[in-house]
């Protein structure tokens, strides 16, 4: 087999590929989906899920015995 037959078939397995993936995305069965996902934008900020606690602020009692406050950083010899 030489390159050219080569690339040929990979040529073809990719738009075999890509036909797939088009009659996929234009299918009835997706338009549901596809419909629901586009108005994702417009959704109220009341229906969307929890933040996560994770993401939270620590408070200043928990920072301040860290050390990581940006008040205790600094020269402390003074």
């Amino acid at each position: 087999m030489d390159t050219g037959t080569f690339r040929g078939i990979i040529t073809f397995l990719l738009i075999v590929a890509f036909l797939g993936i088009t009659w996929w995305a234009y299918s009835r069965r997706r338009k549901p989906d596809f419909d629901e996902a586009a108005n994702l934008p417009f959704v109220d900020d009341d229906e969307q899920t929890t933040r996560d606690s994770s993401a939270s602020p620590r408070s200043s009692r928990e920072q301040d015995s860290n050390g990581d406050s940006r008040t205790n950083q600094g020269d402390r010899n003074a």
